[in-house]
C-alpha cells in the first residue's frame, strides 16, 4: 500500500481507507467477524479507519475499539459526531456543549485516551461556525484529538470556516469528508480545489456509488441485497442506471471488475487523499483489495468523462447532504405578496 499525505497534517494515510459504518446493527452483526475484517484491512496495509458515534448507535465505535487493542498506535483513528444519539434535543449538533459530551463518549467506546481525526458529521446550521471551531480547537489543545475536519460540507461553508479561523486565531479544519463516485462528481467543480487551495485532506465516501457500482444493480432487474432492503430511491433511480448499463461493458473492455474501475477512478483525482470502503464481509473487502493496484490509463477515464461529464452528479445519492435552501421552501421562495415586480 501507497500512503499519501492528509493534507498538510503531516500525517501519511493509505488511499485505501476503512469505513466502518456497516459494522454493527445496520450491516454485520457478528462482532468477531467485523473485528476479523478490520484486522484483514490493517494486516494489507490499511492504516485509516473511519467510524462514527450514530453508526448503529455507537456499536461500530465499540467493535472498532475491540479491534485495535494492541494495534492502537499504528492506526489513524477518525470519528465523527453531530447526528441526534438520543430524543434530547441538546444530544446533537456542532455546539460546545454537544462535542465535548460526544467526543468522551466515542472515547469510552473506542477504548482510547485520543482519536487523530475528528470529524462534524453535517454541517449544523444552527451554530456558529466560531462557537464550532472554538471547541475543537480546545479539544485539540487538550491533546483529545490530533487533528479535525468535516463531511459534506459545501465549498461556500469549507471557505467561511477557513476565514473564521484566521481572524479569531483557532485551528483550521484539516479533512472534508464529501460523497464522490462516477456517479456523483459534482465536487470537483469547488469542493475538491478548496479542500486543496487550503491544504486540506479528503476522504471521499460511498466510491462505489451508493452500491450501484458493484454491477449488482441492472436496469429493469430485482437485486436480492441488503442495500435493497431499506428502500434507497437511488438504486432504481433510470438516470443513474443507465450510467451503470454503459460502465459494465467498458470495465469489461479494460479487462476489470466494475468495482476495480469505480475505485481506481476516484483515486485518479489529485485532490482525493483516500477513498472509503465499506465493505459488511470479508469476501467484499477482498474484493475491493484486489483491485489496489490498479491504475486507470488516460483513454479510460476520457470515456468514464463522455458518460459522465466532469463536475456533474447524476441523480442523487440518499444519503448525501443538501443545503437547507434546496429543501425548505422559505429559503427559496419570497412570501406571496412580495414575488411580483411591481
Amino acid at each position: 500500500m501507497r500512503y499519501r499525505g492528509l493534507g498538510k497534517t503531516g500525517i501519511k494515510v493509505s488511499p485505501y481507507a476503512l469505513g466502518a459504518m456497516m459494522f454493527g446493527a445496520l450491516g454485520n452483526t457478528d462482532h468477531d467477524d467485523c473485528v476479523r475484517v478490520i484486522h484483514r484491512a490493517l494486516d494489507a496495509g490499511i492504516n485509516l479507519i473511519d467510524t462514527a458515534d450514530v453508526y448503529a448507535h455507537g456499536e461500530s465505535e465499540e467493535i472498532v475499539g475491540r479491534a485495535l487493542k494492541g494495534r492502537r498506535a499504528d492506526v489513524v483513528l477518525a470519528t465523527k459526531a453531530k447526528n441526534p444519539m438520543s430524543d434530547e434535543p441538546n444530544h446533537q449538533g456542532a455546539s460546545r456543549r454537544w462535542l465535548v459530551r460526544a467526543l468522551e463518549d466515542s472515547l469510552r467506546r473506542l477504548d482510547t485516551d485520543y482519536v487523530d481525526v475528528y470529524q462534524i458529521h453535517r454541517p449544523d446550521p444552527d451554530t456558529d461556525i466560531e462557537e464550532t471551531l472554538q471547541a475543537l480547537t480546545d479539544l485539540q489543545r487538550a491533546g483529545k484529538i490530533r487533528t479535525f475536519g468535516t463531511s459534506a460540507m459545501p465549498a461556500s461553508e469549507l471557505v467561511r470556516a477557513h476565514w473564521v479561523a484566521e481572524r479569531r486565531g483557532l485551528a483550521r479544519p484539516r479533512t472534508e469528508q464529501p460523497v464522490y463516485s462516477i456517479l456523483n462528481r459534482g465536487i470537483e467543480r469547488e469542493v475538491l480545489p478548496v479542500a486543496q487551495e487550503f491544504g486540506m485532506g479528503t476522504l471521499v465516501w460511498s466510491p462505489l456509488g451508493g452500491g450501484l457500482l458493484t454491477g449488482r444493480y441492472r436496469k429493469g432487474q430485482q437485486a436480492a441485497t441488503h442495500r435493497s432492503q431499506y428502500g434507497f430511491h437511488h438504486l432504481k433511480d433510470d438516470r443513474r442506471l443507465d450510467v451503470v448499463e454503459q460502465l459494465i461493458p467498458l470495465a469489461e473492455e479494460a479487462g476489470m471488475p466494475l468495482t476495480h474501475l469505480a475505485m481506481g477512478f476516484v483515486l485518479a483525482h489529485p485532490g482525493v487523499t483516500s477513498a472509503l470502503l465499506g465493505p459488511r464481509t470479508m469476501a467484499h473487502l477482498d474484493d475491493l483489495l484486489a483491485g489496489a493496484e490498479v491504475t486507470l490509463s488516460d483513454d479510460v477515464l476520457d470515456r468514464i468523462d463522455a458518460i459522465v461529464p466532469p463536475g456533474t452528479d447524476t441523480g442523487t445519492l440518499d444519503m448525501a447532504y443538501q443545503p437547507p435552501a434546496i429543501r425548505q421552501r422559505e429559503l427559496r421562495r419570497r412570501p406571496p405578496v412580495e414575488r411580483a415586480a411591481a
